[in-house]
């Protein structure tokens, strides 16, 4: 499965050979079996690259043991590079020559997929998951002191005592409920912390879930997308499918909200940017925080070989240092990789006809 690492690895690798990316969805759910390997041949049919089609074609031959429901290859031969990701959740079947590998589909299952935090809450405990790109990668529990209500009746806590009962008064079960729920939320944003999460999903009881929100520290409570009535008991596989269909709706309209501030900002000569040319240069001057692009757009584009300024325009030098530009088959691809590698945000967006009025990409800037 994918890392950060890995992620890493991939923005750093550049070469002076073509490299050969390759994204093949494999879900049996999806196809017949083995009708990937039809796929795949139809794909590499046209590349001109045979080192790495015979790489690509050993791998899924020899190799691959059909984990996940997805695979990435990354090939460049001459350099001696092969790597391969298997993803547990599926892509579109895409092939891409270039001098990086292509990593915009992975920005786009980071940006749907990627670090979601959910947590279970009821008056003694949390279970708490960590789930990213469709699958579980820590899962921690916390319990807290059994809760036990009294009866209706006498206040006395005396055994003996008329209208009393041996065990907790009401005010000492609310004390240790709000003393467990305070430990569930400063257990759950540790691990939220530690796990880097970027979305909160809380499930429960409306009471319980209202309880531990409401205790949840500002900076966390604005990471949570939604909320959803669920048992303690439910299975890992249950917390997921609720998780990412609660978290699916949450992102389209999350989406929403983006692109009409992005470009309101535009129009108002503000924080915002849209069209390629002025993204691009945007990107270059390392002001992207966060880049909306829509899913599936490329344009071809120049790169400079000195600074490494990006423009869709053919120019005789780079207007920001003189040097020489290189063609690129994709501008777009290559400006996702430079705003990942400077820390900013790949937001990919699905069927917006807004942002395509706009030319299908723009950005929120730092300065």
């Amino acid at each position: 499965m994918l890392s950060e690492s890995d992620l890493r690895e991939l923005l750093d690798f550049s070469a002076d050979q073509p490299i050969l990316s390759v994204y093949l969805n494999i879900d049996p759910t999806e196809s017949v079996t083995d009708a990937y390997k039809l796929h795949l041949r139809q794909m590499l049919k046209e590349v001109p690259l045979r080192q790495d089609v015979n790489a690509v074609e050993r791998f899924f031959d020899h190799e691959y043991d059909r984990t996940g429901r997805s695979v990435a290859v990354f090939s460049c031969a001459p350099n001696n590079f092969f790597r391969s990701y298997a993803l547990a959740v599926p892509v579109p079947n895409q092939i891409y020559v270039n001098n990086r590998p292509a990593v915009k589909p992975l920005a786009d299952l980071l940006d749907a997929f990627g670090g979601y935090g959910v947590v279970l809450v009821d008056r003694q405990g949390a279970r708490l998951f960590f789930f990213h790109l469709g699958e579980l990668r820590e899962q921690e529990g916390l319990m807290g002191e059994i809760v036990k209500r009294t009866k209706q009746g006498g206040s006395s806590a005396f055994p003996g005592r008329k209208g009393g009962v041996s065990g907790q008064t009401h005010h000492y079960v609310d004390e240790i409920i709000d003393r467990n729920m305070r430990e569930a939320v400063d257990f759950a944003a540790r691990f939220f912390e530690e796990n880097r999460v970027r979305r909160v999903l809380i499930g429960g009881t409306d009471d319980n879930i209202a309880l531990f929100r409401s205790q949840l520290p500002k900076a966390w409570q604005s990471l949570v997308v939604g909320t959803f009535p669920m048992r303690m008991t439910a299975s890992q596989s249950e917390v997921l499918s609720k998780a990412m269909a609660i978290g699916a709706e949450a992102e389209q309209r999350r989406e929403n909200r983006l692109i009409e501030n992005v470009i309101t900002a535009a129009a108002k000569g503000g924080m915002g940017i849209v069209g390629i040319d002025d993204t691009l240069k945007a990107i270059h001057d390392g002001r992207v925080q966060t880049l909306l692009v829509s899913e599936g757009y490329s344009d071809n584009g120049y790169h400079c070989k000195g600074c490494g300024y990006l423009t869709t325009v053919e120019l005789n030098k780079c207007p920001s240092c003189g040097g020489e530009f290189e063609m690129l088959p994709d501008a777009v691809e290559h400006g996702v990789m430079d705003v990942m590698r400077n820390g900013g945000i790949i937001e990919i967006i699905h069927n917006s006809p807004a942002l395509a009025q706009v030319g299908k990409i723009g950005a929120i800037l730092r300065y």
